[in-house]
């Protein structure tokens, strides 16, 4: 990381170039990302700079339309500490988060290009989760805006309640405001017109020299700030097919011992069926001895009868045939 860093009147001054989203790291922002400052830890090595130098002014550009609200009271709490006098100036769209860092400016050195438009608003966020987990981060926006039209009232010597009706118009949107209307409501203290913006140092200052020379403003910032998002997207989008992937298995695997539980269930019912089948199929023990029974059974013959002796019962020739074939009968 090399910020431009400048000589004016032989005094030490230190420029700051804060630029993009502040939150998004500088690499997925731009393609030069080593001149550019958009988060608290590129912030953080450039402080160390200052202090080495023992720079006794501070010029911090910004050319951003906000970001991450912790990263920018980051940047300002860090600003605040240096022992140097701090000159803060927008350029540009300067908006949201960006205008806290645009507050640590010194008495006075909050300057405003006068083309320059300003916006503060309700601070914002993307959640998703439980009933619990929504109401904490409302508690959290809520807190959140009242500490942020306590800093913009401190720094204005208005009251808060001022800042926190302007940041809730248009549904707490906000309104944007040119410089002129920045200046009457106490968010910057004055316009400055004679700045060269392209490179956001003033005329007549001698560059220290660095590794890497700013480039010009009119790279197309656009075209970053749609590649970082592309990029954005398409790790959504790959965290999405992942998570699709292990529901389909998932299901799939659902499906499967849904499907074995089934088959379970419908073998053993055919087994008790199959049981009483067989069991009927399976002639019992006096069936079998009815149908031999049968086979051979013929018919009753009648012997001719014979003289019985004369102690003997007398009894027919056809009785003595009954009962003969009822003995034979009742052996099988």
């Amino acid at each position: 990381m090399q910020t431009k860093i400048t000589i004016r009147n032989e005094a030490q001054t230190c420029y700051i170039d804060i630029e993009g989203t502040i939150g998004v790291p500088e690499q997925h922002q731009f393609e030069n990302a080593s001149t550019r400052v958009a988060t608290f830890e590129t912030f953080r090595k450039e402080v160390a700079r200052i202090a080495e130098i023992n720079a006794t002014s501070v010029v911090v550009n910004i050319r951003s339309t906000g970001g991450d609200v912790n990263d920018a009271l980051l940047i300002y709490d860090a600003l605040q500490g240096l022992d140097a006098r701090i000159t803060t100036r927008c350029y540009g769209y300067t908006a949201s988060a960006a205008t806290i860092i645009a507050q640590a400016a010194n008495e006075g050195c909050r300057e405003i290009s006068t083309n320059a438009m300003y916006l503060i608003h309700k601070s914002t966020c993307a959640i998703e989760g439980n009933s619990a987990s929504l109401e904490a981060r409302a508690e959290l926006l809520r807190k959140t805006d009242e500490r942020l039209a306590h800093l913009y009232a401190m720094h204005s010597g208005r009251e808060a309640e001022e800042f926190a009706t302007l940041m809730a118009e248009n549904n707490g949107e906000g309104r944007w405001l040119t410089a002129e209307e920045a200046v009457d409501a106490g968010l910057a203290d004055k316009i400055i017109d004679n700045v060269f913006v392209g490179s956001l140092v003033p005329e007549g200052e001698e560059a220290l020299p660095t590794d890497e020379v700013k480039p010009n403003v009119e790279n197309s910032v656009a075209g970053e700030i749609i590649r970082y998002l592309l990029g954005r997207l398409a790790y959504r989008i790959e965290e999405w097919i992942e998570r699709l992937h292990e529901k389909h298995q998932q299901k799939r695997q659902e499906r499967l011992a849904e499907k074995q539980a089934k088959e379970e269930l419908t073998e053993e019912p055919a087994a008790e069926e199959a049981l009483p089948q067989a069991e009927a199929k399976q002639p019992t023990h006096s069936a079998i001895l009815f149908d031999e029974g049968q086979r051979r059974y013929a018919a009753t013959q009648v012997k001719a009868s014979e003289d019985p002796s004369m102690s003997a019962p007398h009894a027919l020739s056809n009785e003595k045939a009954y009962a003969d074939d009822a003995k034979a009968f009742g052996r099988y």
